[in-house]
Order: structure tokens, then sequence, then C-alpha cells
């Protein structure tokens, strides 16, 4: 049998695929692995996302570069004026904490693509304002010092790096495929892939332990980008390399590749049930704003009430997901006044209420919630908690309860409540006494401890 012997480009072509081939392989793991990996992010539930960019100072949403179609040379002004005097982490931490958040992803790069650390492959950065500082050296140290878990908001888009190439989502977009390329001659979206992946390493070896990463976002199709543009599945691997243990979210366009994403992140939507994949629940964060934008927007009317943002969170814990909650800070590095009462309103609810939603998920199937309420439940405690949207006088009625409960209680101050059961058809329902007046708490809860 005679042997064909490989010529040496062929051998090299071979190498080449296979090297690709590693490259390109994520780092594997068990289901159980992964819930174990997450275990922290799911019993924490609730967090601070927190935009922060030179779009705070024009202060009209943090698209306003996008919207209004400015060049680089347009926008440059917000750049060269960037002096957050008066920007404390360890105030925004404390608030963050006091607020009942257990981690923070803050924007270390967004669209515009200025930077909040030091990079070393660009001087669009905080470090070159008049500021001079490392934002994102400074925020690691105050929010870790409090305890809470740290991540970062990577942008996959770059309005502002001249190799990014203008696509439909570009400030400088435009109407015709002659015209894209026309303007996109001369720009090279391999020397870009490069610099994020230069920039990722930078994030995920020079701060610590990083517990998150949002990459954002993905639009594949006509003049859009996708996993192609990003190189996603070699960008994921060189951070799950760097951080072993980080928790990605699923704009990379990686959804059909084992390994490519951790949960999925609804953007402004209550989700109608606890999403799932082929009949598979699978984890998901809902990121949510105050009011519409996500940067500081002076003029925006349309922000939440406190108990629309208690509603939120109670709803995405009882859905069995978490909820990340924005801050857009203002120009001079302060969160908006109505941010800081929001947040102190929820901390003082989450105060005495916290137990409800820590450690808490969908209620098993056989409990109803009552008109008006929402249920969450600790699985370890066995403990089910009843949130009352809307306060009842006097009486409440739980269906098909009385061979589950043992003990029920107010929640804030650990009251009994005195319950009896039912006669007949209705033997196996209980009826609560409540006070009349509702208590001085904005979702009053009731702790139900289970046999």
């Amino acid at each position: 049998m005679k042997i064909k012997t490989l010529t040496t480009a062929t051998l090299i072509v071979l190498l080449l695929i296979v090297s690709q081939m590693l490259q390109a392989q994520l780092p594997r793991e068990t289901e159980d692995q992964k819930t174990q990996r997450m275990k922290w992010w799911t019993d924490a539930r609730f967090g601070m996302f927190i935009h922060w960019g030179l779009y705070a100072l024009p202060a009209r949403h943090e698209w306003v570069k996008n919207y209004e179609r400015m060049t680089n040379e347009q926008y440059q002004k917000y750049f060269e004026s960037f002096n957050p005097d008066l920007y404390n982490p360890r105030e925004w931490a404390r608030m963050a904490k006091e607020a009942g958040m257990k981690y923070v992803v803050l924007t270390a790069k967004h669209h515009e693509g200025f930077c909040l650390f030091d990079s070393k492959y660009t001087d669009y950065k905080s470090t070159r304002t008049p500021f001079g500082r490392d934002i994102i050296k400074d925020y690691v140290e105050a929010f870790r010092a409090e305890g809470l878990k740290v991540g970062f908001y990577y942008s996959l888009i770059d309005w502002h790096h001249p190799d990014y190439t203008i696509d439909r989502n570009h400030p400088q977009r435009q109407e015709s495929d002659s015209a894209y390329a026309r303007l996109n001659k001369g720009k090279d979206m391999s020397r870009y892939r490069e610099y994020m992946k230069n920039q990722v390493r930078e994030l995920l070896s020079n701060y610590g332990q990083i517990s998150i990463i949002w990459f954002d976002f993905s639009f594949p199709g006509k003049n859009g980008k996708g996993r192609d543009d990003w190189d996603s599945e070699n960008l994921l691997k060189l951070a799950r390399t760097l951080q072993p243990g980080i928790i990605v979210d699923d704009r990379l366009d990686l959804r059909d590749v084992q390994g490519g994403w951790d949960f999925t992140t609804p953007e402004q939507v209550k989700v109608a049930r606890w999403p799932e994949i082929d009949g598979k629940k699978i984890p998901w964060e809902t990121c949510q704003t105050f009011s519409g934008s996500w940067g500081y927007y002076r003029d925006e009317t349309s922000w939440k009430s406190t108990p629309q943002l208690l509603e939120l969170l109670i709803e995405s814990v009882s859905k069995g997901g978490n909820l990340l909650l924005n801050v857009g800070p203002t120009a001079r590095g302060t969160f908006d006044y109505r941010a800081q009462d929001r947040l102190k309103s929820m901390g003082e609810w989450m105060k005495y209420n916290s137990r409800s939603i820590y450690n808490c998920t969908e209620a098993p199937a056989g409990f109803a919630a009552p008109d008006n309420s929402l249920l969450t439940y600790n699985p370890v405690a066995k403990r089910l908690y009843i949130h009352l949207l809307a306060y009842p006088m006097g009486r409440l009625t739980l269906t098909n309860m009385a061979d589950k409960v043992r003990y029920i209680q107010f929640l804030h101050d650990a009251s009994e409540i005195r319950y009896s059961a039912g006669r007949g058809e209705t033997a196996n329902d209980l009826t609560l006494q409540l006070p009349v007046l509702k208590p001085p708490v904005e979702v009053p809860v009731l702790e139900i401890y289970l046999k």
C-alpha cells in the first residue's frame, strides 16, 4: 500500500484549522457545576447597573451621539470637559448596599467608545480627561470594601474607534451599500477585534476577581454585526480563561453554542413567565431603568415610583429571576436626586423584608397566590412569602393550604397572624385574620412556615 505524503502547504493549512478549533473551544462544565458557579448570583437576586460616560454631560440619553448623528469631532467637547469632581465611589457603594443590592455592573466602556479605565491601547479614556483618574480602579476598591460583587459592562460597539466599521447602529449610518463601502474603506475590523481582546484582557487581569462581565450587543444581518465580527467564541474563551468563575450575559450572539452564555437578559420588560429553552427553565435577569434611559437624562420625567420598583423586584424573583436596576450618575459624579430617593425607599423595605427576596425563587406548583399578591419561596428554609400589593381589609383566604401551613407571621415585625381552617368543601382553605389597618410598610409580606 502506497502512503501519500502531505505537502508542507497542506500541513500548514491543517495545523491552522486545528489551531482555530482549539482556540474556539470553550471551557466545559456540567449543569451542576454551572449551578454552583452561579449560586451566589441566583441567591443575590438584586443588583445595580451603572451607566456612566461622556454622555452624562449632554444629559439627554446615552445614545445621544447616535440619535443626533454626531461626528467624533462634534462629540470631542464632552471628552475635553469631563471632570466629575464629586465622584465618590464609596458613597455609591454605600447607597447600593443600603438599598439591598448584592452586586454591581459598571460600564467600563459604552458604545461611545470612551473608557473609564487606564487602558494602554487608547487615549480615549478617563485618565486623559481633566479628571485624570482610573474610575474603574476606584470603583472596584470601593464596592468590594462594602462586600458587593463587582462586574464590568464592555460594549462590543464602538462609535469612536477608527477601525470600527460603520453599520446600521452607527451615528454615521447610511442609506445605501455603496455609501457604507465608501466610508468603511481602509477600516479593518480585525484590528478592532484585537483592540477588544486587549482591553478585555486588561479589565480581567488588572482589577482582581471580577464576578460578571456584560458584553453588549450583537445585531446580525444586513449592515449589522454578529459573532464573526466580534470573534465572539475566542473573546469569551479569553474571559473565561482569565476569570474561570465569571458569569457572562447572552449578547455575544452565541445562544446556540454550549458554554456561550450563562443567563438571558430581557431588557425593560416584565416577563410573563420564567423563560425557557426547549422546555427547560434558564437563568435570567431583567435589566431595568428608573426612567426611560440608562445614562443621566436631566429632563426625563417618566420615573417609576417606589411601589412600582418593589413590584418589579418581587415579580422578578417570583418567576425565578434577578433584577439589575440601573443608575445613571451625573457629569459631576453624583447619583441623581431621584435615584437617591428611590434607592433609599427600596432600602427601607429591604431592611425588613429582604428574607423574601434573597435565596428565593418561584413557588412550587400547587401554591396559588391570592388576588393582588405575589409569591416567592425559599426552598432551603421551606418558607412561602405572600407579598400584598393591594392590602386586604381584615381577612385573606388561602386556598388548599390548611394541610401545608404550621405558622404565619408578618415579616416586617414577626407578629403572629392567626388563622382558621374552613369546613366541608373548604376544609383545606385557610382564613387569615389581618389587621384592618395596613402596616406601615410599602408592600406588607406574610411569611408562612410550611410543614
